[in-house]
């Protein structure tokens, strides 16, 4: 082989390990944003374990399919610019998770428009009309079962928010840890030393009486509020066990001791009367304790867990 047929063969074998490089390398991917999403449930139980958590996010609830709304403001110098309905660096974006990925819809790219970036996602995905006062209600009757169309009324309840602050790329991808934002209470049924049979398993509904199921939520700092003018209405909670219901509901102050708890139990009906505080990002529980005679319900306000709860 002469000289020129060997610098001819070394270039086109330079051009071959060339072209093998591109299709293997993720250069699609150069550039892009990419986000885990962490459900709050996850998040808590990591606390509870010593182990490194590699959990994937469908082990924290998130399903396929899922979607979270995502704005992302920049930077000038070193000072964050602020949040508003548009004109941000991103604004609303979709983000879908597939079962194993999230991925934005449409991709978003960290640019060289700004070197630092502030992220903003909230869940479930909607269509705000105010970035300090979104609106936001809670499901009225939160025993509605899920569509391949709509989500239940419980997880359409469940507002969670999570921020990011100054981010660059060397980050990598972004977690977007969640927190949920409403309050949750759980009414747990208890047989009382006088009340005949067993708890039934069917014809029994727990309803949440008297709370605001409208809100206002600030997305910049994921702060809610009752609706000042709305309404109360009435919460039918989903039931988990035979003595167990839980209800998503707006945080808010019950002041005055009036009707909280409705209990039907076939043909009796029990009302539990109390004062109490709902307050975001807080699961309460109450045990009712129920006789034959409704007029002797007794209830027992638990604990309040914080943070992550299923």
């Amino acid at each position: 082989m002469n000289l020129l047929n060997k610098i001819a063969t070394i270039y086109i074998a330079v051009l071959a390990v060339s072209a093998c490089n591109k299709i293997n390398s993720p250069a699609q991917d150069e550039g892009l944003m990419q986000f885990d999403a962490i459900h709050p449930a996850r998040t808590a139980k990591a606390a509870q374990s010593t182990q490194a958590v590699q959990t994937k996010a469908t082990d924290a609830e998130f399903e396929a399919d899922d979607k979270i709304g995502v704005y992302i403001t920049g930077y000038e110098g070193e000072q964050p610019l602020e949040l508003e309905l548009g004109g941000n660096y991103k604004n609303n974006n979709a983000v879908i998770f597939d079962g194993h990925d999230w991925h934005a819809t449409p991709a978003i790219y960290w640019g060289n428009k700004f070197e630092k970036f502030d992220i903003y996602a909230y869940y479930p995905y909607g269509d705000p009309q105010s970035i300090k006062e979104m609106a936001f209600e809670v499901a009225a009757d939160q025993t509605v079962a899920e569509t391949p169309d709509y989500m239940s009324g419980y997880e359409s309840s469940d507002f969670l928010f999570a921020s990011c602050k100054g981010v660059t790329p060397e980050y990598g991808k972004i977690n977007l840890k969640f927190s949920h934002r409403m309050s949750k209470l759980t009414v747990k049924l208890v047989k009382g030393p006088d009340y005949d049979g067993e708890l039934p398993t069917k014809d029994v509904n727990v309803l949440i009486l008297n709370t605001v199921t409208k809100s206002i939520i600030d997305l910049s700092t994921g702060d809610v509020i009752k609706h000042p003018r709305a309404a109360t209405k009435n919460i039918t909670a989903k039931r988990e066990a035979t003595d167990r219901f839980t209800a998503i509901v707006v945080p808010q102050m019950i002041n005055y001791n009036i009707p909280l708890i409705e209990i039907n139990c076939g043909n009796v009906c029990y009302i539990v009367n109390s004062r109490f505080h709902f307050k975001s990002g807080i699961h309460h529980t109450i045990n009712v304790t129920l006789n034959n005679n409704p007029e002797k319900v007794e209830i027992e306000i638990g604990g309040e867990i914080e943070g992550g709860w299923d």
